[in-house]
């Protein structure tokens, strides 16, 4: 899909970089009145000001003229939105011209011009607090100067010269650039374009209600939508399938800059802003009883929910009619937590495509709140397949990470089964790093992942990426019973000092420091099982069958593990010999025959 991907993934680190290291650049400005940390501050704020009136520009005197005439009406958004040509609108006679060219009134003036924004970009503004950031500029006696410095060619961001798509990546990369002065988690990374874009197309390619009689018509949904890339990417992909296809997107998150961001890039798209909500997921969602075609996320993993404890546990206790009725993770990841959420917003033929790290494969024992989870999952027959994504991926970890593809509509052929694919080593080396991006997912490699995934077949396949350079993609087809086991418990009886049973009502009294576990797969017979692996080595035990616990884990590892011949030992001797040889002449050659 989409011929010129590799292009748009390479402006990302090139193009998109450097234009938002310009803007960056502005802190160079703030230096004394904020702290390094607190440039974002105003960058962030102050970049969506900017690219809102370079948007308006162009019908800036309409927009005048119009609220001259309706300005006394009780009802007047309508008009104003319509001569703007988009859902926002400034009735400000200002410009960032008109206040460069007078810096004895850069306040009043600036205040002016803020105040003549629409109500939803008011909005924006408030959860960025950047009425308090205008006041320390003013104290510090920097207003007028970042004004100026964003009214240059670096803060040009007209869209004849960048796309709204491409301009939602500078957003995210000032973002990262803000999140790297606080040093904060590896899990709160960011998600680049061609993770994005596999993402996507693993979720349409398995989709066998992507097109209607009429063509697409698809809702999206992101519950950690940071600056909301990952619906205009969805979207982008949708339409490049179906010009005319009819989608809406719809994200939340907790992040107040972000969500700035992601709510005034849907403003200059053209879409409704009131699908984009502000709030904690987990304690506050703002999307209840809401069913979407698609979802796409990339949860913090790693992440504590000990914040939103009370109302997590008190979803929980709601069963079925809840969010997260399966069971809770350990309090310390919450990552599950959000992709139980994901499966609750799903339609009947609703599909998901979430980013998970490799401890929601295995972490957690039989009845525990991550065993349930992929329980819930798996016995449902909703778990479709899971993709191993190569290491270095992301810009700000480099740790293992896994795109689970969750499917409420299972075509024949997969229900029953898991499929695994071990995609780690399919990748292009990036010429330049991006913080611990090292790696991209180009289109070569995206397309063997995806053909694979439809494909559905067991094997190792191996194809070239666009340099040249081998790629390789293993894949294996599950039966999803064989992810299950019963962990049994093993009981011994307790001896006397003579060494007889201690009975207790004619029975034998558990040993509970003898006490032991055993993992039975669970398409195994638990009692021909305990006959041929344990009766041999303690044949006085027994199984306390109401302790046995049901345990789900999904071992990715294991599957795709060859093992590798070690040389004999002779072998290793000689090679040993033969380096010994050679460093000894190497020595004679250098001191001489008294080496």
């Amino acid at each position: 899909m989409m011929e010129s991907s590799n292009e748009k993934i390479q402006e990302v680190g090139k193009n998109i970089q450097e234009k938002a290291a310009l803007v960056w650049s502005v802190a160079d400005d703030l230096v004394g009145a904020f702290k390094p940390h607190e440039y974002g501050l105003v960058v962030l704020p102050m970049a969506v000001i900017k690219r809102f009136h370079d948007c308006l520009l162009p019908t800036h005197d309409k927009v005048l003229k119009t609220y001259e005439d309706v300005k006394n009406l009780a009802v007047k958004d309508g008009f104003l939105k319509k001569a703007a040509g988009y859902q926002f609108y400034n009735t400000s006679k200002f410009t960032f011209d008109l206040l460069t060219a007078d810096p004895e009134n850069i306040e009043a003036n600036f205040e002016d011009f803020l105040n003549g924004f629409s109500e939803n970009v008011q909005d924006i503004l408030a959860r960025m607090d950047f009425s308090s950031q205008v006041k320390r500029m003013i104290e510090g006696g920097l207003l007028y100067r970042v004004v100026s410095d964003f009214n240059s060619e670096k803060g040009d961001f007209s869209p004849e010269k960048i796309a709204a798509v491409d301009m939602g990546y500078i957003f995210e990369n000032l973002v990262q650039r803000f999140s790297e002065s606080y040093n904060e988690e590896a899990g709160a990374h960011f998600t680049s374009r061609d993770v994005i874009y596999l993402m996507c197309d693993l979720l349409v390619a398995g989709d066998n209600n992507a097109f209607e009689d009429e063509g697409i018509s698809k809702t999206v949904y992101d519950m950690t939508m940071g600056t909301s890339q990952m619906l205009t990417c969805m979207e982008e992909r949708l339409k490049a399938l179906d010009a005319d296809a009819d989608i809406d997107v719809f994200g939340q998150e907790f992040n107040p800059f972000t969500f700035g961001i992601a709510k005034a890039d849907m403003l200059i798209r053209g879409g409704d802003p009131n699908n984009m909500q502000f709030g904690d997921t987990l304690s506050d969602d703002k999307f209840t009883d809401y069913h979407f075609d698609y979802v796409i996320s990339n949860p913090p993993f790693g992440i504590p929910w000990k914040r939103e404890e009370k109302e997590v546990e008190a979803e929980h206790k709601k069963g079925a009619a809840g969010r997260f009725a399966p069971g809770l993770p350990s309090k310390s990841d919450g990552q599950m937590l959000f992709m139980l959420n994901g499966v609750a917003k799903l339609k009947e033929t609703g599909r998901m495509a979430i980013i998970q790290n490799g401890s929601s494969l295995f972490t957690g024992d039989a009845g525990s709140g991550q065993s349930e989870i992929r329980r819930y999952l798996i016995e449902n027959d909703w778990l479709d397949a899971i993709v191993q994504l190569p290491n270095d991926t992301f810009y700000n970890t480099g740790i293992a990470t896994y795109v689970w593809v969750i499917t409420r509509d299972k075509e024949e052929k997969r229900i029953g089964k898991v499929q695994l694919i071990d995609a780690s080593n399919c990748y292009t080396s990036r010429r330049k790093n991006i913080g611990n991006k090292r790696v991209d997912i180009t289109t070569a490699c995206r397309d063997l992942i995806v053909k694979i995934y439809g494909d559905y077949v067991d094997g190792t396949f191996r194809d070239v990426d666009e340099n040249g350079n081998e790629i390789i993609v293993k894949s294996k087809v599950l039966d999803a019973v064989t992810l299950g086991y019963n962990k049994i418990t093993v009981e011994s009886p307790e001896l006397d000092e003579e060494g007889n049973k201690v009975l207790k009502s004619k029975k034998p009294v558990a040993d509970t420091k003898k006490r032991d576990t055993e993992n039975v797969p669970l398409d195994e017979d638990i009692d021909a099982y305990f006959k041929r692996e344990v009766l041999p080595y303690n044949p006085d035990a027994w199984i306390d069958k109401k302790k046995t616990k049901v345990g789900y884990e999904i071992p990715f590892t294991r599957t795709f593990y060859e093992y590798k011949q070690i040389e004999p030992a002779d072998v290793i001797a000689k090679r040993i010999e033969e380096h010994e040889k050679s460093l000894m002449a190497k020595l004679h050659e250098l001191f001489g025959e008294e080496a």
